[in-house]
C-alpha cells in the first residue's frame, strides 16, 4: 500500500495513539505542521480509502485507528529505498551512509554484531564448519 509522505505523517499520529479522533489528529499536528484543518481531514480522508485506517463512529464523531502496522510501513519503504537506489543490497547502503555521515564506534559495534548473528542464523553455514572472523583467525 502507497501513502505519500504527508499520509505517513498522520500514521505517525495514530500509531503513537489510536484511536483518535480527527479533532485530536489535528491537535496532535497543530504544532509540528502548517497545515489547515481541512487538509488533515483530507488525508484522514485519503487514509481510510486507502484502507491504511478504520474509523469507527462514535455518537457524532469518527474515531481513527490504523490498519497499516508501522512495521510493514516500514519494511515496505525500505524495501523500496534499496530496490531504486541500491539495487536491493544492502551493503551500498551502508557503505553511502558510512561515507557521507561517519559511523560511530557504537554503530560499528552494533552492525558487526548483526553480522554475526545473521552469520550464525545461515543455513549456508553448518554447524561444525570452522569460521573466520575478520581478523583472519579462526572462530
Amino acid at each position: 500500500m502507497q501513502i505519500s509522505d504527508a499520509e505517513a505523517i498522520v500514521m505517525d499520529v495514530l500509531w503513537a495513539n489510536s484511536p483518535r479522533s480527527a479533532e485530536e489528529v489535528v491537535a496532535a499536528l497543530s504544532n509540528a505542521q502548517d497545515w489547515q484543518e481541512a487538509t488533515i481531514k483530507t488525508l484522514l480522508n485519503r487514509l481510510l480509502n486507502k484502507g491504511a485506517v478504520q474509523a469507527e463512529r462514535d455518537g457524532r464523531r469518527y474515531l481513527y485507528s490504523p490498519v497499516l502496522r508501522r512495521e510493514d510501513y516500514v519494511r515496505s519503504q525500505s524495501e523500496g529505498l534499496l530496490n531504486r537506489l541500491f539495487g536491493g543490497r544492502l551493503a551500498p547502503l551502508v557503505a553511502q551512509f558510512s561515507e557521507q555521515r561517519g559511523l560511530k564506534r557504537e554503530d560499528i559495534a552494533e552492525l558487526r554484531e548483526l553480522l554475526d548473528r545473521l552469520e550464525d542464523e545461515s543455513p549456508t553455514t553448518s554447524a561444525g564448519q570452522s569460521r573466520k572472523n575478520r581478523n583472519g583467525s579462526a572462530r
